[in-house]
């Protein structure tokens, strides 16, 4: 049986196209964007991640992650003051309540996940859990009833779903099958095969476009833009629908050129485009660096509102319909 590599689903979705959705994100990445806020997206592989604020310290735990690594990677680290505690038990010694917590040496760490299993506080988790075609589908049964009030559906995302693409492509064609409005959430860097192979069980989708010029692309996001266009034009030919979502990135592409360059291409699209979304960009993912051992992060300030309408406007000025998220 075919199965894939999930990172996180998500019920309850209302962003994700149109309605009110579940969308199952799938691992792995041909693209490196620095401000991507789901870094444990990019590998295919299943990879550990450390949240600080969870661990009670090795005393409580008594050393169990530690004991469960063959490979000695996990350590003694930093100390935390619990002040919950302390709160609980005014005028008391802080150092009766400070914490040794772990620390993940990322050079010998395999990622088997055998910590995770013996952390009761979830602060060490294996991050990829690989299902069935038919285990998904049977999940997404219970919100049937809200997809159907709603005029919403199942959103396969990523990571870029189509890397993983004989799955995704039985995926999407089992949803439709049992009736689900479905949307793929994609990059639309992929071989061309590949998105034809999806396009009779895919309603709408959601096309990222996050530079129009090639070599700017490519230098920032490690991919040529080119494929990417050629896939939208091909799908918008193929008679598909699109809600286009530009991130808005300080520094990138946070620009009036850009920002009237995508708006022509998506002109060019046609009818096929129903709305555009921009995306401005927020460091709530910053964290997520610090977890997986990756300190390859973008720090930018978040545009403010009044770019966003600026840009916005923009876009409305070529008659396309635009919203800010």
């Amino acid at each position: 049986m075919i199965t894939g590599r999930v990172y996180d689903i998500q019920p309850f979705s209302v962003h994700d196209g149109p309605g009110v959705r579940t969308t199952i994100f799938l691992k792995g990445c041909p693209l490196r964007c620095p401000w991507c806020h789901s870094p444990e997206s990019q590998a295919f592989y299943k990879q550990l991640s450390w949240f600080s604020m969870r661990c009670l310290g090795t005393k409580v735990c008594n050393d169990k992650c530690l004991k469960a690594c063959e490979k000695g990677a996990i350590e003694y680290g930093q100390t935390r003051v619990d002040g919950t505690a302390l709160d609980l038990n005014p005028g008391a010694d802080p150092a009766e309540y400070t914490l040794q917590l772990v620390h993940v040496k990322r050079d010998l760490c395999d990622n088997c996940g055998d910590c995770a299993k013996v952390c009761r506080a979830k602060a060490l988790e294996l991050t990829g859990t690989d299902y069935t075609v038919d285990e998904l589908v049977r999940m997404m049964k219970k919100d049937k009833q809200f997809f159907d009030r709603t005029g919403g559906g199942v959103t396969v995302s990523g990571g870029e779903a189509l890397s993983q693409p004989e799955f995704t492509l039985a995926l999407l064609k089992a949803l439709k099958d049992r009736g689900y409005h479905t949307a793929l959430d994609t990059t639309g860097f992929a071989p061309w095969a590949v998105v034809e192979s999806v396009l009779p069980y895919v309603d709408i989708f959601l096309l990222d476009l996050k530079h129009m010029d090639s070599a700017t692309h490519e230098a920032v996001v490690k991919v040529p833009n080119g494929p990417i266009l050629e896939n939208a034009r091909k799908i918008a030919a193929a008679g598909g629908k699109f809600q286009i979502r530009v991130p808005i990135i300080p520094g990138f592409n946070a620009s009036e050129k850009n920002m009237r360059e995508t708006a022509e291409f998506c002109v060019e699209l046609g009818e096929s485009v129903e709305v555009v979304q921009l995306l401005p960009y927020h460091n709530l993912g910053v964290a997520k660096y610090a977890r997986i051992g990756d300190d390859k992060v973008l720090q930018a300030e978040p545009p403010t509102d009044e770019f966003m309408e600026h840009m916005k406007e923009i876009c409305e000025s070529y008659g396309l319909k635009t919203i800010i998220h």
